[in-house]
Protein backbone atom coordinates (compact mmCIF):
# COMPACT_ATOMS: atom_id res chain seq x y z
CA UNK A 1 0.00 0.00 0.00
CA UNK A 2 1.27 3.35 -0.82
CA UNK A 3 2.39 5.56 2.11
CA UNK A 4 0.84 8.82 2.97
CA UNK A 5 4.06 10.69 1.98
CA UNK A 6 4.29 10.02 -2.07
CA UNK A 7 7.71 7.57 -1.95
CA UNK A 8 9.83 9.63 -4.47
CA UNK A 9 12.82 9.34 -2.09
CA UNK A 10 14.59 6.58 -0.68
CA UNK A 11 15.25 8.41 2.93
CA UNK A 12 17.43 7.56 5.61
CA UNK A 13 16.05 6.21 8.83
CA UNK A 14 16.71 9.42 10.52
CA UNK A 15 14.27 12.02 12.42
CA UNK A 16 15.58 15.08 13.46
CA UNK A 17 13.54 17.22 15.74
CA UNK A 18 16.27 19.96 16.81
CA UNK A 19 18.90 21.72 15.16
CA UNK A 20 21.73 24.10 16.72
CA UNK A 21 24.22 25.74 14.36
CA UNK A 22 26.26 22.93 12.49
CA UNK A 23 24.57 20.23 14.74
CA UNK A 24 21.56 17.98 14.20
CA UNK A 25 19.60 16.57 16.91
CA UNK A 26 18.01 13.20 16.75
CA UNK A 27 14.41 12.20 18.31
CA UNK A 28 17.09 9.85 20.18
CA UNK A 29 19.04 12.30 21.45
CA UNK A 30 21.99 11.28 19.36
CA UNK A 31 23.80 14.60 18.15
CA UNK A 32 24.87 14.57 14.07
CA UNK A 33 27.97 17.00 12.42
CA UNK A 34 25.70 18.22 9.68
CA UNK A 35 27.81 18.91 6.42
CA UNK A 36 24.85 18.36 4.18
CA UNK A 37 23.24 21.65 4.80
CA UNK A 38 20.23 20.38 3.66
CA UNK A 39 21.79 20.25 0.81
CA UNK A 40 23.56 23.38 0.77
CA UNK A 41 20.74 25.34 2.38
CA UNK A 42 21.02 26.36 5.99
CA UNK A 43 24.25 28.77 5.03
CA UNK A 44 23.75 29.96 8.25
CA UNK A 45 23.27 26.93 10.09
CA UNK A 46 20.40 25.92 11.76
CA UNK A 47 18.04 27.96 14.18
CA UNK A 48 20.41 31.43 13.97
CA UNK A 49 19.41 33.70 15.81
CA UNK A 50 19.21 36.21 13.82
CA UNK A 51 17.56 34.71 10.71
CA UNK A 52 14.89 33.28 13.79
CA UNK A 53 14.71 36.82 15.16
CA UNK A 54 13.82 38.24 11.69
CA UNK A 55 10.96 35.91 10.58
CA UNK A 56 9.66 35.92 14.39
CA UNK A 57 9.28 39.78 14.26
CA UNK A 58 7.45 39.52 10.20
CA UNK A 59 5.54 36.62 11.50
CA UNK A 60 3.64 39.37 13.85
CA UNK A 61 3.62 41.83 11.30
CA UNK A 62 2.31 40.17 8.16
CA UNK A 63 2.59 36.67 6.64
CA UNK A 64 1.30 36.86 2.98
CA UNK A 65 -0.68 39.68 0.71
CA UNK A 66 0.54 38.34 -2.89
CA UNK A 67 2.54 40.71 -5.83
CA UNK A 68 -0.86 42.58 -6.22
CA UNK A 69 0.71 44.59 -4.51
CA UNK A 70 4.08 46.34 -3.71
CA UNK A 71 5.59 44.70 -0.50
CA UNK A 72 8.36 46.75 0.82
CA UNK A 73 10.55 43.49 2.32
CA UNK A 74 11.54 41.97 -1.25
CA UNK A 75 11.85 45.64 -2.88
CA UNK A 76 14.90 45.67 0.01
CA UNK A 77 16.28 42.41 -0.91
CA UNK A 78 16.13 42.90 -4.19
CA UNK A 79 18.02 46.52 -4.18
CA UNK A 80 20.45 44.64 -1.78
CA UNK A 81 21.00 41.89 -5.06
CA UNK A 82 21.08 44.53 -7.71
CA UNK A 83 23.75 46.86 -5.46
CA UNK A 84 25.85 43.75 -4.89
CA UNK A 85 25.80 42.31 -8.42
CA UNK A 86 25.95 42.60 -12.06
CA UNK A 87 21.81 42.68 -12.30
CA UNK A 88 19.30 45.61 -12.58
CA UNK A 89 16.32 43.45 -11.54
CA UNK A 90 15.11 40.84 -9.95
CA UNK A 91 12.21 38.71 -9.91
CA UNK A 92 11.38 36.22 -6.77
CA UNK A 93 10.55 32.62 -6.66
CA UNK A 94 10.36 29.89 -4.12
CA UNK A 95 12.83 27.27 -5.54
CA UNK A 96 15.55 27.01 -7.94
CA UNK A 97 13.17 24.89 -10.33
CA UNK A 98 10.78 28.14 -10.31
CA UNK A 99 14.26 30.39 -11.33
CA UNK A 100 14.93 27.69 -14.00
CA UNK A 101 11.57 28.20 -15.60
CA UNK A 102 11.52 31.66 -15.76
CA UNK A 103 15.10 32.19 -16.78
CA UNK A 104 14.21 29.92 -19.63
CA UNK A 105 11.23 31.69 -20.55
CA UNK A 106 13.16 35.40 -20.09
CA UNK A 107 15.54 33.95 -22.48
CA UNK A 108 13.37 33.24 -25.55
CA UNK A 109 11.20 36.10 -24.66
CA UNK A 110 14.27 38.31 -25.46
CA UNK A 111 14.54 36.83 -28.77
CA UNK A 112 11.01 37.29 -29.29
CA UNK A 113 10.86 40.70 -28.77
CA UNK A 114 13.95 41.40 -30.65
CA UNK A 115 12.53 39.96 -33.65
CA UNK A 116 14.60 36.71 -33.59
CA UNK A 117 12.05 34.16 -32.82
CA UNK A 118 14.51 31.35 -34.42
CA UNK A 119 16.55 32.02 -31.17
CA UNK A 120 15.00 29.32 -28.90
CA UNK A 121 17.63 27.15 -28.27
CA UNK A 122 19.46 26.55 -25.39
CA UNK A 123 23.05 24.45 -24.59
CA UNK A 124 23.15 22.99 -21.89
CA UNK A 125 25.97 19.99 -20.57
CA UNK A 126 26.27 16.90 -18.96
CA UNK A 127 26.22 16.29 -15.62
CA UNK A 128 23.84 19.57 -15.75
CA UNK A 129 21.10 19.68 -12.66
CA UNK A 130 18.62 22.86 -13.32
CA UNK A 131 15.41 21.11 -11.17
CA UNK A 132 12.89 18.61 -11.79
CA UNK A 133 9.90 20.59 -13.56
CA UNK A 134 9.38 19.72 -17.28
CA UNK A 135 11.74 22.79 -18.82
CA UNK A 136 14.76 21.77 -16.04
CA UNK A 137 14.64 18.18 -16.95
CA UNK A 138 14.32 18.84 -20.65
CA UNK A 139 17.47 21.05 -19.69
CA UNK A 140 19.48 17.75 -18.67
CA UNK A 141 18.38 15.51 -20.96
CA UNK A 142 19.83 12.84 -18.54
CA UNK A 143 17.74 9.69 -19.27
CA UNK A 144 17.33 8.84 -15.06
CA UNK A 145 15.63 12.68 -15.18
CA UNK A 146 13.33 12.46 -18.42
CA UNK A 147 12.69 8.85 -18.68
CA UNK A 148 8.96 8.39 -18.48
CA UNK A 149 8.14 12.00 -18.66
CA UNK A 150 7.67 12.37 -22.49
CA UNK A 151 7.19 13.87 -24.74
CA UNK A 152 9.79 16.25 -23.68
CA UNK A 153 10.08 20.27 -23.86
CA UNK A 154 12.08 20.77 -26.75
CA UNK A 155 14.77 23.82 -27.78
CA UNK A 156 17.47 22.64 -25.43
CA UNK A 157 20.94 20.96 -27.18
CA UNK A 158 22.89 18.95 -24.94
CA UNK A 159 27.16 18.71 -24.85
CA UNK A 160 29.34 16.80 -23.36
CA UNK A 161 31.02 18.86 -19.96
CA UNK A 162 34.06 20.42 -21.29
CA UNK A 163 33.87 19.65 -24.81
CA UNK A 164 35.27 23.35 -26.28
CA UNK A 165 35.26 21.63 -29.99
CA UNK A 166 31.40 20.27 -29.73
CA UNK A 167 29.99 23.57 -28.47
CA UNK A 168 31.96 25.85 -31.26
CA UNK A 169 30.09 23.14 -33.35
CA UNK A 170 26.80 23.14 -31.70
CA UNK A 171 26.04 27.39 -32.22
CA UNK A 172 23.51 28.08 -35.10
CA UNK A 173 21.16 30.59 -36.00
CA UNK A 174 18.46 28.91 -33.34
CA UNK A 175 21.02 28.73 -30.39
CA UNK A 176 19.44 31.49 -28.01
CA UNK A 177 21.31 30.72 -24.80
CA UNK A 178 23.75 28.87 -22.99
CA UNK A 179 22.81 27.78 -19.44
CA UNK A 180 25.69 26.34 -16.68
CA UNK A 181 26.09 26.03 -13.29
CA UNK A 182 30.03 28.00 -12.15
CA UNK A 183 30.35 24.83 -10.45
CA UNK A 184 28.12 21.36 -10.88
CA UNK A 185 26.26 20.12 -7.74
CA UNK A 186 24.98 17.58 -7.93
CA UNK A 187 26.74 16.17 -11.46
CA UNK A 188 29.63 16.00 -8.59
CA UNK A 189 31.53 19.03 -7.48
CA UNK A 190 32.60 19.97 -10.98
CA UNK A 191 33.95 23.43 -11.06
CA UNK A 192 33.94 24.83 -14.12
CA UNK A 193 37.66 26.86 -14.90
CA UNK A 194 37.96 30.76 -14.83
CA UNK A 195 39.31 30.52 -18.03
CA UNK A 196 36.47 28.85 -19.53
CA UNK A 197 33.87 31.02 -17.95
CA UNK A 198 36.01 33.53 -19.49
CA UNK A 199 36.02 31.98 -22.79
CA UNK A 200 32.32 31.11 -22.38
CA UNK A 201 31.20 35.03 -21.76
CA UNK A 202 33.60 36.18 -24.56
CA UNK A 203 31.51 32.82 -27.37
CA UNK A 204 28.47 34.57 -26.47
CA UNK A 205 29.38 38.04 -26.61
CA UNK A 206 30.89 37.29 -30.11
CA UNK A 207 27.96 35.22 -31.60
CA UNK A 208 25.24 37.31 -30.30
CA UNK A 209 23.20 35.00 -27.75
CA UNK A 210 22.80 35.09 -24.07
CA UNK A 211 24.49 33.69 -21.25
CA UNK A 212 22.59 32.21 -18.24
CA UNK A 213 24.31 31.17 -14.67
CA UNK A 214 22.74 28.77 -12.31
CA UNK A 215 23.94 29.57 -8.77
CA UNK A 216 21.24 28.13 -6.95
CA UNK A 217 23.75 25.48 -5.59
CA UNK A 218 26.88 27.37 -5.82
CA UNK A 219 25.81 30.52 -5.00
CA UNK A 220 25.43 32.53 -1.89
CA UNK A 221 28.79 32.62 0.08
CA UNK A 222 29.09 28.84 -1.02
CA UNK A 223 32.80 29.06 -2.91
CA UNK A 224 33.73 32.48 -0.62
CA UNK A 225 32.34 35.15 -2.91
CA UNK A 226 29.13 36.06 -2.85
CA UNK A 227 28.39 34.42 -6.53
CA UNK A 228 30.90 31.72 -7.93
CA UNK A 229 31.44 33.38 -11.10
CA UNK A 230 32.89 36.41 -9.37
CA UNK A 231 35.97 34.40 -9.06
CA UNK A 232 36.46 34.08 -13.36
CA UNK A 233 35.53 38.15 -13.18
CA UNK A 234 32.94 37.72 -15.58
CA UNK A 235 29.26 38.36 -15.16
CA UNK A 236 25.42 36.52 -17.39
CA UNK A 237 22.95 38.10 -18.44
CA UNK A 238 20.39 36.18 -16.55
CA UNK A 239 21.38 34.21 -13.16
CA UNK A 240 18.97 31.55 -11.19
CA UNK A 241 19.45 31.49 -7.13
CA UNK A 242 17.96 29.94 -4.71
CA UNK A 243 18.99 27.60 -1.88
CA UNK A 244 21.03 29.48 0.40
CA UNK A 245 18.90 32.65 -0.35
CA UNK A 246 16.51 31.65 2.44
CA UNK A 247 18.86 30.18 4.89
CA UNK A 248 16.43 27.43 5.62
CA UNK A 249 13.00 29.82 4.32
CA UNK A 250 12.13 28.54 0.79
CA UNK A 251 12.98 31.20 -1.58
CA UNK A 252 14.64 32.03 -5.21
CA UNK A 253 15.19 34.34 -7.76
CA UNK A 254 16.31 35.54 -10.76
CA UNK A 255 18.67 37.86 -11.37
CA UNK A 256 18.95 39.74 -14.45
CA UNK A 257 20.47 42.68 -16.95
CA UNK A 258 18.04 45.47 -18.13
CA UNK A 259 18.64 44.25 -20.98
CA UNK A 260 17.70 40.47 -20.73
CA UNK A 261 14.84 41.48 -18.81
CA UNK A 262 13.25 43.61 -21.58
CA UNK A 263 10.57 40.98 -22.64
CA UNK A 264 9.33 40.16 -19.39
CA UNK A 265 6.58 43.32 -18.75
CA UNK A 266 3.44 42.72 -16.57
CA UNK A 267 1.64 39.43 -17.68
CA UNK A 268 4.15 37.87 -18.62
CA UNK A 269 4.72 35.66 -15.56
CA UNK A 270 3.97 35.25 -11.58
CA UNK A 271 4.30 33.72 -8.61
CA UNK A 272 1.83 33.91 -5.50
CA UNK A 273 3.89 32.85 -3.11
CA UNK A 274 7.21 34.34 -4.40
CA UNK A 275 8.95 36.93 -2.66
CA UNK A 276 6.56 37.78 0.04
CA UNK A 277 6.64 39.83 3.31
CA UNK A 278 7.97 35.99 5.87
CA UNK A 279 10.41 34.98 2.88
CA UNK A 280 11.86 38.12 2.18
CA UNK A 281 12.53 39.28 5.48
CA UNK A 282 14.61 36.04 5.99
CA UNK A 283 16.39 36.64 3.11
CA UNK A 284 17.42 40.21 3.94
CA UNK A 285 19.14 38.74 7.14
CA UNK A 286 20.86 36.10 4.64
CA UNK A 287 21.99 38.73 2.64
CA UNK A 288 23.16 41.13 5.37
CA UNK A 289 25.45 38.43 6.52
CA UNK A 290 27.01 36.60 3.17
CA UNK A 291 27.61 39.71 1.36
CA UNK A 292 29.76 40.91 4.55
CA UNK A 293 33.30 40.35 3.26
CA UNK A 294 34.86 40.09 6.46
CA UNK A 295 32.02 37.30 6.42
CA UNK A 296 33.26 35.56 3.11
CA UNK A 297 36.93 36.72 4.27
CA UNK A 298 36.05 33.42 7.47
CA UNK A 299 34.08 31.32 4.91
CA UNK A 300 37.74 31.06 2.42
CA UNK A 301 39.63 31.01 5.73
CA UNK A 302 37.79 28.25 7.18
CA UNK A 303 37.44 26.36 3.78
CA UNK A 304 41.30 26.24 3.62
CA UNK A 305 41.30 24.51 7.30
CA UNK A 306 38.52 22.22 5.98
CA UNK A 307 40.52 21.67 2.77
CA UNK A 308 43.83 20.73 4.49
CA UNK A 309 41.54 18.25 6.62
CA UNK A 310 40.55 16.55 3.57
CA UNK A 311 43.50 16.01 1.85
CA UNK A 312 45.45 14.75 4.54
CA UNK A 313 41.85 12.03 5.03
CA UNK A 314 42.19 11.17 1.38
CA UNK A 315 45.84 10.50 1.95
CA UNK A 316 45.03 8.24 4.85
CA UNK A 317 42.59 6.38 3.07
CA UNK A 318 43.59 5.57 -0.57
CA UNK A 319 41.66 2.53 -0.75
CA UNK A 320 38.68 5.67 -0.20
CA UNK A 321 39.66 8.66 -1.69
CA UNK A 322 40.97 9.23 -4.63
CA UNK A 323 40.90 13.30 -4.72
CA UNK A 324 39.18 16.31 -2.85
CA UNK A 325 37.70 19.01 -5.40
CA UNK A 326 35.71 21.80 -5.45
CA UNK A 327 35.88 25.47 -4.22
CA UNK A 328 35.19 27.11 -1.02
CA UNK A 329 32.51 25.13 1.28
CA UNK A 330 31.47 23.41 -1.69
CA UNK A 331 33.57 20.36 -1.68
CA UNK A 332 33.85 17.20 -3.40
CA UNK A 333 35.43 13.76 -1.89
CA UNK A 334 36.00 11.55 -5.35
CA UNK A 335 35.60 8.20 -3.65
CA UNK A 336 37.02 5.02 -4.88
CA UNK A 337 34.27 3.01 -3.26
CA UNK A 338 30.38 3.69 -3.64
CA UNK A 339 29.75 6.85 -2.66
CA UNK A 340 26.62 5.98 -0.75
CA UNK A 341 28.50 2.97 1.47
CA UNK A 342 30.36 6.62 2.36
CA UNK A 343 27.22 8.29 3.41
CA UNK A 344 25.89 5.40 5.19
CA UNK A 345 28.92 4.83 7.23
CA UNK A 346 28.55 8.45 7.91
CA UNK A 347 25.46 7.97 9.42
CA UNK A 348 26.84 5.01 11.73
CA UNK A 349 29.31 7.68 12.71
CA UNK A 350 26.99 10.89 13.77
CA UNK A 351 28.09 13.00 10.40
CA UNK A 352 26.17 13.93 6.99
CA UNK A 353 27.10 14.16 3.91
CA UNK A 354 25.32 14.04 0.60
CA UNK A 355 26.62 11.94 -2.35
CA UNK A 356 26.56 13.31 -5.75
CA UNK A 357 26.93 11.73 -9.20
CA UNK A 358 30.60 10.75 -10.80
CA UNK A 359 31.67 9.32 -7.63
CA UNK A 360 31.47 11.61 -5.34
CA UNK A 361 30.23 12.61 -1.70
CA UNK A 362 29.32 16.06 -1.12
CA UNK A 363 30.30 18.17 1.73
CA UNK A 364 28.20 21.22 1.88
CA UNK A 365 28.63 22.67 5.75
CA UNK A 366 26.92 26.09 6.91
CA UNK A 367 29.25 28.81 6.28
CA UNK A 368 29.52 29.58 9.50
CA UNK A 369 30.57 26.92 11.14
CA UNK A 370 33.53 26.78 13.79
CA UNK A 371 37.10 25.53 14.13
CA UNK A 372 35.83 23.05 16.14
CA UNK A 373 33.54 21.91 13.96
CA UNK A 374 36.43 21.24 11.04
CA UNK A 375 38.28 19.44 13.87
CA UNK A 376 34.80 16.95 14.55
CA UNK A 377 34.08 16.60 11.17
CA UNK A 378 37.75 15.32 10.36
CA UNK A 379 37.55 13.03 12.96
CA UNK A 380 34.14 11.91 12.19
CA UNK A 381 34.67 11.51 8.22
CA UNK A 382 37.68 9.30 9.09
CA UNK A 383 35.88 6.67 11.00
CA UNK A 384 33.50 6.63 8.57
CA UNK A 385 36.35 5.82 6.00
CA UNK A 386 37.53 3.37 7.92
CA UNK A 387 34.35 1.47 8.09
CA UNK A 388 33.37 1.77 4.74
CA UNK A 389 37.21 0.46 3.44
CA UNK A 390 36.97 -2.60 1.52
CA UNK A 391 37.93 -5.46 3.28
CA UNK A 392 40.39 -7.86 2.97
Amino acid sequence: MIPSVLPTYIRAPLHFVKGEGSWLIEEDGRRFLDLGSGIAVNVLGHANPDLVAALTEQANALWHVSNLYEIPQQEKLAKKLVDNTFADTVFFTNSGTEACELAVKMARKYWYEQGQKEKTDIITFSGCFHGRSSAAIAASGAEKMVKGFGPVLPGFVHLPWGDHDALNAAITDTTGAILIEPVQGEGGIRPVPAQCLKGLRDLCDEKGILLIFDEVQCGMGRTGKLFAHEWAGVTPDIMMVAKGIGGGFPLGAVLATEEAAQGMVAGTHGSTYGGNPLACAVGNAVMDKVSDPAFLDEVNRKAGLLRQKLEGLVAAHPDVFEAVRGEGLMIGLKCKIAPGDLVKAGYDNLVITVPAADNVVRLLPPLNLTEDDIAEAATRLDKAAAQAAPQG
